[in-house]
């Protein structure tokens, strides 16, 4: 049963589970690590358990961010945990709520299944209860187990599980815990997560990191940490700006220096000599002593201050803060506070806590607060130097202001944020500048490696600097994240290298790329253009406007608007651009002409984008493609023929939707090793496809509303989705599709299928609407693994064999019968 209080409070996570088999070991212990990460859980005890869901636990389940169900062996013998499982599960479908799973001493499949011991549980639950009370059990147990989650016997231990799963429900939260107090909103909760890692009761010494980027508040928390009343300690020393006071130079009197203004400040001695660098451990090795490092951004630092843990007395604490991770873990320091940034209504309090002075915001102010809060994209000191700003200001004012902030970086922010950068090497300064300037949004990042990969820079160590460091994060989803101030610090490091646009590295404000194209003074500084179409007046690009351009890699140009703006679609070119050597990615929405220029040689190039261009071809003859990962031309409805892909060896992606003119597909996609999607959605001229060929990492076919389409795709063995319905295709080849092992999802209704005689074993979706077939194949009934059948429209249908022994399946077919039909 579920984990909260009675009265419903503000919280994270809603946990169902079933008491007995958890409550006391597993649970206690993650809801304990819970608490220390800032993460609140709904507790039920006090909730009067009767024998159906109180409206309590309905109203905290759709209150909660993240439900995480905690299946264990006898889950399924509470009628209570079954129901609250079934309106997890609905909300999960109705309003898109997370849900996590737990399988603890459980095996997946017997969840998902019924089966075993679980199994022989759940039906003894379901004794004497309503069929739809059963089948919708029996779904939500179905759905929830096929949930990738933890499963404890994957782990050695439970302590590194419970860890991991914190870290999971962090990361689905992508929030700092809730914060509520004077000063600082939140601090609260962040002093009680780190004195849970500090562990005062324990006489151990102990070095303990706060990590987090400049501005986010490590300072202010280490402080208050620093003044809560204590008799712990013998001694307390707070050593701020470290990075400010100490210069790295391995000079003996430095390292000297800075043992003397140690001592002297923890002993209040200003007399203190130090001759040696054993002068600390000879000071303070028997005193229990409370240190704050802050902002050290050099191990050497460390080394002179804290070498050994055996220079302070028994339960001595060393606190460091830093912006770079790695100093903490190569000086050995494993306890490492991570200061995340803060949710989005407690950014706005943090700026209503300086333009006004108080939680609320102002009437009439509610959307500008969030247009500011948004820009700064919740970094305390952000929200806190333009709260400032905005103090006592009109909204006349504040509009007026939030048009500079958009445009320029407050210099107390940049100071802050440029001394990072600056402390970069000049290969990870240039990383720091793609992300910033061209690969910032959400970018994945096996793309961006893939985008560089030839470049002089080493990406894999450079992202984990730039990680370390604080200047970017990895999201949930292998995202690379950048946080806007910091973009817009590389965007002004990148204005500053020439008053010159056309001499810069990259280009991002519409009216300089304009006039560069316009006026041909691009040069070979420039890697990457990144055009925005939506706000920008129709314009020529000249003649050799790319032909200055030698270095050029990146080069976008898209809008927003997407497809109702008229003014890229009218964005007038030239038939004679010139070629760019070095073009890895080439991402043009509305292309202009009708084919690309002659000169255009793409062997570099790894991604072909020209969604809603005006092409009827893209070039004659055979280029060379070896490069070439992923093309994209959707909706480019005048698109007559695809060129010889035979050299396209490594790509991966095929995206050609909506391309309404297409009337076939190459017979060179044969060499297509390599591909894994291949999506033709709406083609509704394409007749004719490549056949009896075998493209051994295909997995996805969409060729949904290809009207024309008589042949049936028959181009890979290991297909797991084909989507192809509403063609003119009139059978199903037994002989094609018997080989489709590994086969999930058949989507394949339309009037014209008239014959299907075999389904493939592994099926768990056959969608047959509209087709004109008269009978279901036999074999049906030993799919194990079916959970929609979809015959809805299936007019010709007679008699339907034994389904699967499933009721999934069984509620799908009724609610697709158009009339009532018997069904053993």
């Amino acid at each position: 049963m579920a984990s909260s209080s009675s009265a419903v409070n503000i919280f994270h996570v809603f946990t169902s589970f079933h008491g007995p088999d958890v409550r006391r070991g597993f649970l206690s212990h993650l809801q304990n690590y819970f608490e220390t990460k800032g993460i609140k859980m709904f507790k039920d005890q006090k909730i009067d358990r009767g024998y159906s869901i109180k409206p309590e636990l309905f109203k905290a389940i759709g209150e909660s961010r993240v439900c995480l169900v905690l299946l264990s062996k006898n889950y399924a013998s509470s009628g209570w945990c079954l129901d609250e499982l079934a309106e997890i599960m609905r909300c999960r479908e109705t309003s898109g709520k997370i849900v996590m799973t737990i399988f603890y001493e459980v095996d997946p499949s017997s969840v998902r299944k019924q089966k075993g011991d679980f199994g022989s549980t759940f039906m003894k639950t379901c004794q004497g209860k309503d069929e739809e009370v059963k089948e919708r059990w029996s779904k939500a147990l179905t759905d929830v187990a096929n949930i990738e989650g933890e499963h404890s016997d994957n782990w050695p231990t439970e302590a590194e599980m419970i860890q991991q799963i914190a870290i999971d429900v962090s990361n689905k939260l992508n929030l700092t815990p809730s914060r509520d107090f004077d000063g600082m909103v939140g601090l609260e909760a962040h002093l009680t997560s780190l004195k849970s890692l500090l562990c005062l009761e324990c006489d151990d010494v102990k070095m303990i990191g706060i990590w987090g980027p400049a501005g986010i508040g490590k300072t202010t928390i280490a402080r208050a940490l620093y003044e809560q009343p204590s008799s712990s300690f013998s001694f307390k020393c707070f050593m701020e700006d470290l990075k400010g006071i100490y210069k790295s130079n391995g000079n003996y009197d430095s390292k000297l220096g800075l043992q003397r203004l140690l001592l002297s400040r923890i002993l209040n001695d200003s007399d203190i000599k130090v001759h040696h660098l054993g002068a600390i451990k000879h000071w303070l090795h028997n005193q229990r002593v409370l240190i704050i490092l802050d902002d050290v951004d050099d191990l050497e630092i460390l080394d002179v201050l804290a070498k050994e843990l055996s220079w302070f007395g028994p339960g001595s604490r060393i606190i460091v803060t830093t912006e770079d991770r790695q100093i903490l873990r190569a000086h050995g320091i494993d306890d490492i506070y991570s200061v995340d940034f803060p949710s989005e209504e407690e950014a706005r309090e943090i700026l209503c806590l300086s333009a006004f002075k108080g939680a609320s915001v102002r009437d009439g102010f509610e959307e500008l607060v969030d247009k500011v809060a948004g820009f700064c994209s919740n970094l305390p000191l952000g929200l806190a130097v333009v709260g400032s700003s905005l103090r006592g200001e009109s909204k006349t004012d504040w509009e007026r202001q939030l048009s500079k902030i958009e445009t320029g970086l407050d210099r107390k922010i940049e100071d802050v944020l440029r001394v990072g950068y600056d402390r970069l090497s000049k290969k990870d300064q240039a990383l720091f500048l793609h992300i910033a300037c061209f690969f910032f949004f959400h970018e994945d990042v096996d793309r961006l490696t893939t985008m560089l990969a030839h470049s002089n820079l080493n990406v894999g160590n450079g992202l984990k600097t730039l990680e370390e460091k604080s200047m970017v994060h990895r999201s949930f989803y292998r995202e690379i994240v950048m946080h806007s101030l910091l973009q817009n610090l590389g965007r002004q490091i990148v204005v500053e290298q020439s008053e010159e646009p056309g001499k810069r590295q990259f280009l991002i404000e519409p009216k300089d790329i304009s006039n560069v194209l316009a006026n041909n003074t691009g040069t070979e500084s420039l890697i990457g253009i990144k055009f925005d179409m939506s706000n920008m007046e129709k314009f020529s690009i000249s003649e050799g406007a790319f032909e200055g351009m030698s270095s050029l890699q990146f080069l976008q140009i898209y809008s927003q608007l997407g497809q109702q703006n008229e003014n890229v679609s009218c964005l007038r070119i030239q038939e004679d651009l010139k070629y760019l050597p070095r073009l890895r990615l080439l991402n043009w929405d509305f292309y202009p002409g009708k084919r690309l220029p002659p000169t255009f040689q793409p062997e570099r190039l790894v991604e072909l984008r020209l969604q809603f261009s005006n092409l009827e071809k893209l070039w004659d003859g055979i280029q060379p493609l070896a490069n070439l990962k992923k093309m994209d031309l959707n909706f480019s409805y005048r698109l007559k023929e695809i060129p010889n892909l035979s050299k396209a060896t490594n790509l991966e992606t095929l995206l050609l939707s909506s391309c309404s003119s297409l009337v076939e597909l190459p017979s060179s996609i044969k060499n297509l090793h390599k591909l894994k999607k291949l999506k033709m959605k709406s083609c509704k001229k394409l007749r004719l496809i490549p056949t009896n060929i075998n493209l051994i990492s295909l997995k996805g076919v969409d060729m949904d509303y290809c009207s024309q389409l008589e042949t049936f795709p028959d181009i890979s063995r290991n297909i797991k989705t084909l989507s192809a319905r509403d063609t003119k295709i009139k059978d199903v080849p037994a002989s094609v599709v018997g080989r489709w092992s590994r086969c999930r999802k058949l989507e394949i209704g339309s009037k014209s299928l008239e014959r299907l005689t075999h389904v493939p074993q592994g099926v768990t979706k056959l969608d047959l609407i509209n087709s004109a077939i008269k009978r279901i194949p036999e074999c049906i009934t030993g799919l194990s693994h079916l959970v929609d059948l979809i015959v809805e429209n299936c007019t010709n249908l007679g008699s339907i064999p034994a389904l699967p022994p499933s009721p999934q399946v069984k509620k799908s077919l009724q609610s697709s019968l158009t009339k009532p039909q018997e069904s053993p």
